[in-house]
């Protein structure tokens, strides 16, 4: 049985699209405000992997012209607030960029709400990133927070803090974010579990880490490193890897992305505390880049031993709590969806080199 109407921001963009045919099979109305940044829509024109049941409504949540203009026509009983700005590298040269649309357009999205009629849930798409480094486990079996990795550590080779990295779990892990891009991400679920709690709004936030698969834009240099290897292996080249190449990463397949957030959407009842969600198990980058190095043939990847700012050393996400609160449980393994995303590239008309 088909309930009410959805309004998703941002939900023109990777996520939206692969959310958009589950949304239009449960809702009277789905309706999706996007502005197609060209960093994501090079042609601003509707993606053809929009479903069609969908009302596209172009315009920017930072503007309160535009949530008053959509807000006279749309009722809706769940919000799915996937609009932001995502590059974690790219938001310590971007920052205000970064907080406008992360924060601002939050806020924006809150007073409008709040003038035209409030929603019964709000589904917030947060990230891993809130956690920075994560907790680590001591030898004797206790639990720290290490600070973020210094310039001496790294040019020393010293990749690993003491102990072992455990996964990111909201219900035993506190977030302590290392980039601007997190910062705005955990202002974004602090601004709604306060404003939610007080006028009585559901607010559902799930924690996404590495997110990626067929759809995923193949030109923004800020996301998809997934797609990037692919592109490199593709064209004969050898994958570079930082540091020792044993970072351990969650990788995600957006099918997987989609049911948990839809799941978030119609669940009967949603967590106060943030639902993590993953692929439930880690892979090294090593590991990663190299099913996609055997898929085109390509050389096995190199380690460089170079390092990103603002990157973490390990994060992956412990699914419990999504199985027992969503009834959710990811379906793709790695292999399958590496597979999935290579024969998705290879069905593209223009794939940029890498």
């Amino acid at each position: 049985m088909r309930k009410g109407t959805v309004l998703v921001t941002g939900g023109a963009g990777f996520i939206g699209c692969a959310l958009s045919p589950g949304l239009v099979e449960t809702f009277d109305r789905v309706v999706a405000l996007d502005n197609l940044h060209p960093q994501i829509h090079a042609t601003r024109e509707r993606p053809a992997a929009l479903a069609s049941g969908v009302e596209l409504v172009v315009g920017d949540v930072t503007e309160a012209s535009v949530w008053d203009s959509v807000l006279a026509d749309v009722r809706p009983d769940v919000v799915i607030h996937l609009a932001a700005e995502t590059g974690t590298g790219q938001s310590l040269s971007e920052s205000s960029r970064h907080g406008l649309v992360n924060v601002v357009g939050t806020t924006q999205l809150m007073d409008a709400l709040n003038r035209h009629g409030l929603p019964r849930r709000i589904v917030l798409s947060s990230s891993r990133a809130v956690y920075g480094e994560g907790a680590w486990r001591r030898p004797d079996g206790s639990l720290y927070y290490p600070p973020q990795r210094t310039a001496a550590m790294i040019e020393g080779g010293h990749w690993d803090f003491d102990g072992e990295p455990v996964a990111m779990d909201a219900r035993v892990v506190s977030p302590a974010p290392v980039s601007v891009y997190a910062a705005t991400k955990l202002t974004q679920e602090h601004l709604l579990k306060v404003w939610g709690a007080a006028l009585g709004v559901e607010i559902a936030i799930v924690r996404l880490q590495n997110v990626y698969g067929p759809g995923q834009s193949l030109s923004n240099p800020y996301t998809g490193i997934l797609s990037l290897f692919a592109r490199l292996a593709r064209g004969g080249k050898t994958i570079p890897l930082y540091e020792d190449g044993a970072v351990r990463r969650d990788f995600v397949l957006i099918d997987d992305v989609a049911s948990a957030i839809l799941a978030a959407a119609m669940s009967d009842a949603v967590s106060s505390t943030p639902i993590d969600i993953g692929s439930g198990e880690f892979q090294t980058i090593e590991t990663a880049a190299s099913e996609i190095a055997a898929y085109y043939g390509a050389p096995q990847p190199e380690i460089t031993g170079k390092f990103r700012e603002g990157d973490v050393r390990h994060a992956w996400a412990d699914v419990t709590a999504a199985s027992e609160i969503l009834g959710w449980t990811p379906q793709y393994s790695l292999r399958d969806g590496v597979r999935r995303l290579c024969d998705w590239i290879e069905q593209q008309p223009n794939v940029p080199p890498a």
